[in-house]
């Protein structure tokens, strides 16, 4: 099965640990990251997506994504 996550958050340090964590956990980077302006909070916002390969496992809309 194949599961998909869009990670988010602001364009900082953390963001890119973020992503990097995932990276570790074998997620792989699917399309290019994206940007966007928040003008509630006036900070820039990333996003990127990921998505991972596993075996063994049903879908099920309550599992914890990022504990795969």
């Amino acid at each position: 099965m194949k599961l998909y996550r869009f990670l988010t958050g602001p364009d900082d340090n953390a963001f890119c640990h973020k992503v990097s964590l995932a990276l570790s956990k074998g997620w792989e980077l699917h399309g290019s990251p994206s940007l966007a302006f928040n003008a509630e909070t006036g900070l820039m916002q990333c996003g990127q997506a990921v998505t991972k390969l596993v075996e063994g496992v049903d879908y099920d809309p309550e599992m914890k994504l990022g504990q795969q």
